[in-house]
């Protein structure tokens, strides 16, 4: 009876924390859509910033977002999913391999302003990429890569072990085995991984303020060698940095209004297709 009232207890608990919570955030997006909705107008997404991104808008802070985590995804994902598939189906289980896990574990929970720092002394100086597109992604992509690489091992771990067993026993490969038979049930959890790293690399400031970011860059840059604006810097000044902060109060829950919709639609992009791919491979 005792453990019974414990666990009804527990329940409770947890359901109010998980309703806190849900409120919380419930409260944050509305205030951001309740400030934010009457800045938004076709001029405010696709004009160019002027006076110091006092007026105009920001497309070129869009797009230069959409730049740095399309190019992240694109260096992290391949990196992440072999690593994963080494650690995971070829790697000898020892004392060596449990402390590189508990290295990229320990890395998916460092600050992004150290990131931002490696990334600086790596890719601006070092490799002189300068502050560009390419090494903001780059910066970006060694920020996510261990978030993408736990999700993937634990969704290759969790496909059933007489999969590969039937595969091996048919004549296939290991090599055949892991793209044919493992790989494809693993997709929505890899999927899972990404959409968090995703999240993650759209939201961070401090990286890209080290590696790519200018606030007042009215063109598109040109090359991944050249400078871009970005939504997290460009709000990020707008708060905090800018001599009319009053005055831009609109703008900045403007800003943050296209940040949060960008992240929610590219985050729904890739729940769908972890959802086909799920429908379709299911053991």
């Amino acid at each position: 009876m005792r453990q019974r009232s414990n666990g009804f207890l527990a329940i409770w608990a947890m359901r109010i924390i998980f309703y806190l919570l849900v409120s919380s955030v419930g409260i944050i997006v509305l205030d951001i859509l309740w400030k934010g909705l009457p800045s938004i107008s076709l001029s405010f997404l696709l004009d160019s910033p002027r006076r110091s991104g006092a007026e105009g808008g920001i497309f070129p802070a869009i797009v230069g977002t959409v730049y740095l985590v399309t190019g992240a995804i694109a260096a992290a994902l391949p990196l992440g999913i072999a690593s994963a598939v080494y650690l995971s189906e070829y790697a000898k289980q020892g004392l060596f391999t449990r402390w590189v896990r508990f290295a990229i574990i320990t890395l998916a929970g460092v600050p992004s302003v150290v990131f931002g720092l490696f990334g600086l002394g790596l890719f601006v100086i070092f490799l002189k990429f300068g502050a560009s597109v390419l090494a903001g992604s780059l910066t970006l992509a060694c920020m996510i890569l261990p978030t993408i690489i736990v999700a993937s091992e634990e969704a290759l771990q969790a496909v059933p072990r007489e999969l590969r067993e039937a595969s091996l026993a048919l004549g296939a490969t290991r090599w055949q085995t892991i793209w044919r038979s493992v790989l494809p049930y693993s997709v929505s959890g890899i999927m899972t991984g990404s959409i968090l790293g995703i999240g993650r690399a759209a939201g961070e400031t401090a990286p890209i303020l080290l590696t790519a970011a200018a606030f007042f860059l009215p063109n598109l840059p040109q090359s991944p060698f050249d400078q871009v604006m970005a939504l997290p810097y460009h709000l990020y000044i707008l708060a905090t940095q800018h001599p009319e902060a009053a005055k831009v109060r609109g703008m900045q829950y403007g800003t943050a209004l296209v940040l949060l919709v960008l992240v929610l639609g590219i985050n729904m992009a890739a729940i769908l297709l972890r959802g086909r791919f799920r429908k379709k491979y299911r053991w």
